[in-house]
């Protein structure tokens, strides 16, 4: 599966002294990839936690190619590229407004039982909205 969300223009207060973005705030980039990805497949992230399932990442993994800078817009690429069981594996890519890469990153994230707190598998109503959106 694979989202592209267009036009994330980077915001003052995103950037350092020589306006670029800060490291840090890459994961919040890659979390509008994300939610995003869920949406287009119909379903909002806020559903999901309605169905009482958590998503807390736990490995995040980042390569800074180039540097995105203050006012440019983004476009990010997001991918699920295996069907998910407990854990769900996403890829990125961010481009810069001429095309060009400037990062690649990813995080897994597994599915926690609001309830109960315990690691769960994907969730039914969620596996069927991947699979009858899946592109092998």
């Amino acid at each position: 599966m694979i989202h592209t969300t267009r036009s994330i223009r980077v915001r003052y207060g995103e950037t350092d002294p020589m306006k670029y973005v800060y490291y840090g705030n890459y994961a919040q980039y890659f979390e509008i990839g994300r939610v995003e990805l869920f949406r287009s497949i119909g379903i909002s992230y806020d559903e999901i936690e309605n169905q009482g399932i958590w998503l807390p990442v736990s490995d995040y993994k980042i390569k800074y190619i180039r540097p995105a800078l203050y006012d440019q817009n983004l476009e990010i690429h997001t991918y699920v590229k295996k069907i998910p069981s407990v854990r769900i594996e996403f890829e990125y890519e961010i481009f810069n407004e001429e095309k060009v890469k400037i990062t690649e990153a990813s995080t897994t994230l597994f599915f926690l039982d609001a309830k109960t707190n315990k690691v769960m598998r994907c969730p039914e109503f969620l596996m069927k909205l991947i699979e009858e959106n899946w592109k092998s």
